[in-house]
């Protein structure tokens, strides 16, 4: 049975390229373990999102877990089985394993290819710490399928994920901490967004303990023990592990396909999403250990689709500029370079600081928590001429996933970051701080100016 593409996985990489392919004219056939949707749809950003949401409403635990049905109901229905068939995508359900670098078996038939898309996606990463796996740690995967809250939580791993989940379950009133290996909590933000979330865990009763690694984990009766690198000890009823996540090949027999993995398991690509396979092989999503969100899956499937089926010119991927968001509240945006990066590859770069403080929306709101920060570096030829262009920018406010997505545009573009400031912004609104943070590198705002970067990001 020969298929025009082959589409393994069925997450956000998957259904983007298979939906590219239908939109390029060709019949894709889909094949996945489980219902269409993935990790995204059924244990990631879909559930924990309405999480969030029913925290910050003051929900309680039962209604928190029905609305987080609900809305992973209302989201598989638009991606299920018989809505592919609709647009002309063919679904097997089926575990593939390749025979050969154009053969896969699925279990129930043998397919014939030379285009493949791998994007079988990734799964929670277990550390391994003594005695950790026998506790029976909550994961993504299993976390929204509780019946009964926990009285207490012990969060491993303080980044997007850890920190969103602590703060939901706290406000659903668990006694929740959180461990974290790093120094601070999300490690790879700006150290300034990492203060503000800390102080705000601190007022909501979140323990944090950063720079802390777990040695060993025991049950002493009914309590599960952590017992810490540095002496301490968390005790607590369950475990919640947000630590990281490993790439999905085993299985997969890609070694058939002369496919490449990395020592983390993630297939090798090229910048065109290529493997080393001799066929038109491609992977796309978190099984190419790039960046692991869903957004960014969406667009790597759309140009392993486009590459696998074009004989032309191959598509490259740009994933410079895509913005990740940590849901928490305040939230933590972020796009391109931070100021410590921006200080090592772009020493003549500036930084405008605003802090929601001085934003009239986050005032009348009572939400001053946070800032805006933006970093613009000097155009070729051009230098600072019109602001410069910008090359970065963090956001921590009340819907900081929003404003991220202005600042998106002008790296994407290209623009020149003044015409943020010459940009007529609605009063009041949060959007007005990307204005006014803009205007700090043509002239000044408030008695703010842009400043040259700092290695050490000094707090403005």
């Amino acid at each position: 049975m020969n298929r025009e593409l082959l589409v393994i996985g069925g997450g956000s990489a998957g259904l983007s390229a298979a939906r590219t392919a239908v939109a390029a004219g060709a019949r894709p056939t889909l094949v996945t373990e489980g219902p269409p949707g993935g990790d995204c749809t059924f244990t990631g950003c879909v559930p924990s999102k309405a999480l969030i949401e029913a925290a910050a409403r003051g929900e309680d635990f039962t209604a928190a877990l029905r609305r987080v049905r609900g809305a992973v109901d209302a989201v598989a229905a638009t991606e299920d089985e018989a809505t592919l068939a609709t647009e002309g995508i063919d679904v097997l359900r089926g575990r593939a394993m390749f025979l050969s670098p154009y053969e896969v078996d699925v279990g129930t038939c043998v397919l014939a290819t030379d285009r493949v898309v791998i994007a079988t996606g990734s799964a929670p990463l277990l550390p391994p710490v003594p005695g950790l796996h026998e506790l029976e740690p909550l994961t993504s995967d299993n976390v929204f399928t509780l019946r009964q809250q926990p009285r207490s939580l012990a969060v491993l791993g303080g980044g997007a994920v850890g920190c969103e989940l602590a703060q939901a379950f706290t406000r659903l009133g668990t006694a929740v901490t959180v461990v974290e290996a790093a120094g601070r909590l999300l490690p790879n933000e700006d150290p300034e967004a990492s203060d503000v979330l800390a102080d705000r865990f601190a007022a909501e009763g979140i323990k944090v303990r950063t720079g802390a690694e777990v040695a060993r984990a025991s049950r002493v009766g009914g309590t599960a023990l952590l017992e810490l690198a540095d002496g301490g000890r968390v005790e607590t009823e369950r475990i919640l592990v947000a630590a990281g996540r490993r790439p999905n090949t085993a299985g997969l027999r890609l070694a058939a396909a002369h496919v490449d993995v990395d020592r983390r398991g993630a297939v090798v690509t090229t910048s065109c999403l290529a493997t080393t396979s001799p066929a038109r092989v491609y992977a796309a999503g978190d099984v190419t250990g790039r960046i692991a969100l869903t957004h960014a899956a969406h667009l790597m499937g759309r140009v392993a689709a486009r590459n696998a089926l074009s004989r032309g010119l191959p598509a490259r991927l740009d994933d410079s500029v895509v913005p990740r968001v940590a849901f928490t509240d305040p939230e933590v945006a972020h796009v391109g370079a931070t100021e410590q990066e921006a200080a090592r590859t772009h020493p003549g770069a500036r930084v405008a600081y605003l802090p929601m403080a001085e934003v009239d929306r986050a005032v009348v709101a009572g939400r001053t928590d946070g800032f805006v920060k933006i970093i613009s570096g000097p155009r070729r030829l051009l230098g600072n001429t019109g602001g410069g262009r910008v090359l970065g920018a963090t956001v921590v406010s009340e819907r900081a996933g929003e404003l991220v997505h202005e600042l998106a545009l002008a790296m994407r573009t290209g623009m020149f970051t003044g015409r943020l400031a010459q940009t007529v912004h609605a009063y009041p609104t949060y959007a007005v701080a990307v204005q006014q943070a803009a205007a700090q590198f043509v002239g000044g705002h408030g008695g703010r100016v842009a400043r040259p970067v700092r290695a050490e990001g000094h707090p403005c």
